[in-house]
């Protein structure tokens, strides 16, 4: 059950979001990770079509800053909050990273690897699993991804 903080961090997430669309004309997906002891770790938003990078997707960019601030790869404890629900790559990082948590919110019903198309965090021949709550703060977090792409259409925002 997502707490007041969730929510908190799910708002920074969207800020970030809302940074990937405004400065860089990204799909606007933000993701920040913080600690256990609730300092941010590392945060991101889309920029793989900025920095001509198939793996620069938010949750990518937030672990790398997180893994270079800490100096290891491995993110134990943190949870990781992104406001669209991860893809098949960035599931296998968090679980390479050993993430405990995953926070999201629009599910994606044409990649979601977090229950939505594909349970990667979830599955048992996996030797480390991330707990997932999703949903949080959907309906703004789907808006801003439907209205980024209704208006490259030409289509006025829902």
């Amino acid at each position: 059950m997502p707490s007041l903080a969730d929510e908190e961090w799910m708002r920074h997430a969207l800020a970030l979001a809302r940074r990937a669309e405004h400065e860089d004309d990204e799909i606007p997906v933000g993701a920040v990770l913080v600690s256990v002891d609730g300092e941010v770790l590392g945060e991101g938003w889309n920029r793989n079509i900025t920095e001509h990078d198939p793996t620069a997707h938010a949750e990518i960019v937030a672990m790398r800053q997180a893994g270079r601030r800490i100096g290891n790869h491995r993110l134990l404890g943190s949870t990781l909050y992104v406001t669209l629900e991860p893809c098949a790559m960035c599931a296998m990082a968090m679980i390479h990273a050993r993430v405990a948590r995953l926070v999201f919110g629009a599910p994606d019903p044409k990649t979601g690897a977090a229950g939505s198309v594909f349970d990667l965090l979830a599955d048992p021949r996996h030797n480390h699993r991330v707990d997932v709550s999703g949903g949080l703060l959907a309906e703004e977090s789907g808006t801003r991804l439907t209205n980024y792409f209704r208006r490259k259409r030409g289509k006025p925002p829902v």
